[in-house]
């Protein structure tokens, strides 16, 4: 017995843990479908290099490696080139800025945002001798509405279409960024329009052009009513240049805000990693694309935790709600994902654990029984037997039968649980010789007292 009982507890260690392997496997593999690790590498589709776009990707990107996660910055034409590639299963792309205003909610299946980052002013520059205040002024005049296509494009249409300004009754010129200045400078146009960051070079440069003047919209308020994704802004007088005054005069500007959006497939990591540094660099104090102090932005205002045209993102919502998660402020983000996996694991795996711990236990019990039913079942077909033979040779046969019997139950490994059963079947086989010995004593007998009367 007692090189059966390590056997046996081996055995019966060995249907423990089967089970749980069975249960890690099939924990594994539910994580892998449902919550996969995450990849090395996200990428983001922005602007051209130098834009606002790509200078905050590049920021961004800072956060990222100190993860040891690569942000890939795609350049790109800007927001309506982005939200193709976000729109492309093809395209690689896993984030992307774009303006609002530029694309319906109900065209956005399939993406999430991670909120607003950036005030994107609407710029109306004009030349001539009188002041405009509002774009129906703009009727029957040349004017620049950006390449077609583009995001100056599409929100100068809205806005122009909603007063009353159309290709019908109006010049509608379409031209890239670097020919806007010359046009306007030349009076090769008489307005222009322009969708760009208050640092934008090319801002800059038509604040400082003799003769051009910027618009100052006297309904701004009633564009921020109409539109939801327009805000009012005030540019004071002289904050651009406060030496040469510019602008001469306080100026009502309208715009509209940058998002970042995701893929719903982007993995929820990567999607939180991406609100941190969201978190991070648009944080206070309040910085533009370039890491100085924002005109219009106000400390604490972008990220927004709310987006006025897309769904947001729980991760994102997370993340500026109580900061990066638990983990990742105590270890390396490869490792807090991986904790986080396992936990997340634990839920798949609990319910199946508890029942499997059970019944594995009960199957091995059930197989060490079974070995022992196995020989009483010889036993009790051997005793049946008996019951029928008669002539010595038939006994002499059970014996031999039930000896081998006797040395199999021997080498059964059995664990010491079950010592007890085995002792008594070892117990009952003793029992079945006793009789056969008896009875084979009995019948000699009998065949003695018989002998004298042949």
């Amino acid at each position: 017995m007692a090189r059966n009982g390590g056997y046996g507890r081996s055995r019966e260690l060995l249907y423990v843990v089967v089970p749980l392997l069975v249960v890690a496997a099939l924990g594994w593999l539910t994580l892998r479908a449902a919550d996969p690790a995450p990849p090395s590498t996200l990428v983001i589709s922005a602007a051209s290099k130098g834009s606002p776009y790509h200078r905050l990707a590049e920021r961004y990107a800072a956060t990222f490696a100190r993860n040891g996660v690569k942000l890939e910055i795609r350049e790109s034409n800007g927001s309506v080139a982005n939200v193709a590639a976000l729109e492309s299963p093809s395209s690689g792309v896993d984030a992307g800025f774009v303006q609002g205003g530029l694309i319906a909610p109900s065209e956005a299946a399939g993406l999430h945002s991670l909120g607003r980052v950036a005030y994107e002013p609407l710029w109306v520059f004009y030349n001539g001798e009188a002041k405009l205040e509002r774009l129906a002024d703009l009727k029957g005049k040349r004017v620049l509405v950006g390449p077609a296509g583009g995001g100056t494009n599409g929100l100068a249409l809205k806005l122009l279409e909603a007063n009353g300004v159309t290709p019908a009754n109006t010049r509608l010129i379409n031209r890239e960024l670097p020919d806007t200045v010359d046009m306007l400078a030349k009076g090769e146009a008489d307005a222009g329009f322009l969708v760009l960051a208050a640092e934008a070079r090319t801002v800059q440069r038509l604040l400082a052009t003799p003769g051009v003047k910027l618009m100052s919209f006297s309904n701004a308020d009633a564009y921020a009513q109409k539109f939801p994704f327009l805000s009012k802004l005030e540019l004071r007088e002289g904050v651009v240049d406060l030496g040469r005054r510019i602008p001469p005069a306080d100026t009502t500007l309208i715009a509209t805000t940058a998002a970042v959006l995701v893929r719903d497939s982007t993995h929820r990591a990567m999607v939180n990693l991406l609100a941190q540094a969201l978190h991070e660099v648009h944080g206070s104090p309040a910085q533009d694309a370039a890491g100085h102090a924002a005109l219009f932005q106000r400390p604490g205002e972008f990220p927004t935790s709310v987006d006025p045209e897309f769904a947001m993102s729980d991760e994102a919502k997370r993340v500026y709600r109580s900061g990066a998660p638990f983990l990742q402020r105590y270890v390396p983000f490869w490792l807090a994902t991986m904790i986080d996996r396992l936990l997340l694991s634990m839920v798949v795996v609990l319910p199946l654990l508890v029942p499997l711990s059970k019944i594995g236990p009960q199957v091995y019990r059930w197989t060490v029984r079974r070995r022992l039913l196995h020989w009483y079942g010889a036993l009790k077909q051997l005793e049946a037997s008996s019951k029928a033979s008669s002539s010595p040779g038939d006994r002499e046969t059970l014996l031999a039968e039930l000896d081998r019997i006797d040395a199999a139950v021997d080498t059964i490994p059995i664990p010491l649980g079950f010592a007890d059963q085995h002792y008594e079947l070892r117990q009952h086989i003793d029992t079945v010789r006793n009789r056969l010995t008896q009875r084979a004593g009995r019948t000699t007998a009998e065949s003695g007292m018989a002998a004298p009367f042949t």
